[in-house]
């Protein structure tokens, strides 16, 4: 058929050219409408695993009282990193019963740990440093002072020293290396907050 000729109903028929560039058009888009279909699973793909691992390997945390006040404030969401080595100071996750408690870490196994009337703390007789603490208090002591941290074993104590409860009870005690999920140490929530937990 000669171009320009038409058809029986008026129609311009195709030339051999505009079939193959109609074909090749719609091989592109099928061929593009497939990488978009992998890009699209590729990416979902991605993001289970990202949220698997996040789940996994940093759990996200409610904090529920207002022990850690005002580092970690009720409602707060927090990121876990789980490691079981802490530094004094740095906040430590753990299972007690059946609940995660957050608590600062004090001292570690073999340090001596007092606590003065006024709620000074000191280990190994050096008063320590505690800007994190705002209304300093001796609290719930039923503990003898000093008093040496066991083996494998953290002395922790939550930031509102006067209602917190925490190894100067022995109802809590020491943290043990089992029941440590990790150290706190991102808020996620409330945006206004959002950033590094110290």
């Amino acid at each position: 058929m000669k171009n320009g000729r038409t058809g029986a109903r008026g129609r311009r028929a195709l030339t051999t050219e505009q079939i193959e560039g109609v074909v090749a058009m719609q091989r592109r888009k099928k061929i593009a409408s497939r990488r978009v279909w992998i890009t699209v699973c590729a990416a979902v793909a991605v993001l289970s695993l990202l949220a698997l691992a996040a789940v996994t390997l940093l759990p996200v945390l409610r904090i529920g009282g207002s022990s850690m006040s005002p580092a970690l404030e009720a409602g707060d969401l927090c990121l876990i990193r789980q490691t079981d080595d802490f530094e004094p100071g740095e906040l430590c996750a753990f299972y007690r019963h059946d609940k995660i408690l957050v608590k600062r870490v004090i001292a570690r196994s073999g340090d001596w740990v007092d606590i003065l009337e006024d709620g000074t703390v000191t280990v190994n007789g050096e008063a320590i440093d505690e800007p994190y603490v705002t209304v300093p208090a001796k609290g719930a002591c039923d503990i003898d002072l000093p008093y040496q941290v066991p083996e494998a074993r953290l002395f922790v104590l939550g930031d509102r020293r006067d209602i917190s409860l925490d190894s100067r009870s022995g109802e809590i005690g020491c943290v043990a290396e089992e029941q440590i999920v990790g150290k706190v140490t991102f808020r996620l929530w409330p945006l206004g907050s959002f950033g590094r937990v110290s």
